[in-house]
């Protein structure tokens, strides 16, 4: 899928994300246009989708994390629920799932009591019948996908 030149640019790009692509072809030591032609490659490959920024929820006043597993009522479906769902602003992501429950969601909230006005935003869905919900103690592991990237540009 992809090789070490590519590795190593979505590395740069991750470390540097505001470094141009002729900063970045000096770096790698390749041509302007073979770095160009890789990020279009990538990106309509679907394995770079963005070049935002990483925003720390916690920097904006948001340092609970919490995962949200939510029971739905199957007649209505997974769409409309998850649409609902996307309106709510401390609702960072929202995965269905196999298991206990049908969703899972990871959400942000300034303290312990606001996570309940959250929660209870998520449980005025209509279609969410039941939420369990877990409190991130830490993240000793953070969300990463630069080590994915390394050991699929080496097999």
């Amino acid at each position: 899928m992809i090789d070490e030149l590519d590795a190593r640019l979505i590395g740069l790009l991750a470390a540097e994300p505001r470094i141009g692509v002729l900063e970045a072809s000096r770096r790698l030591g390749v041509a302007r246009g073979t770095v160009q032609a890789r990020l279009d490659r990538l990106h309509a490959r679907g394995v770079v989708t963005g070049y935002g920024p990483d925003v720390d929820p916690a920097a904006l006043g948001h340092g609970v994390t919490a995962f949200v597993t939510l029971e739905i009522r199957q007649a209505g479906g997974h769409d409309p629920v998850a649409a609902r769902l996307a309106r709510i602003p401390e609702v960072l992501e929202v995965h269905t799932i196999t298991g206990a429950g049908d969703m899972l969601c990871r959400v942000v909230a300034r303290t312990n009591a606001d996570l309940q006005r959250v929660v209870d935003a998520i449980v005025d869905v209509p279609g969410v019948m039941r939420t369990s919900t877990m409190i991130a103690l830490a993240a000793p592991v953070p969300y990463r996908v630069l080590p994915l990237v390394r050991a699929s540009a080496s097999s």
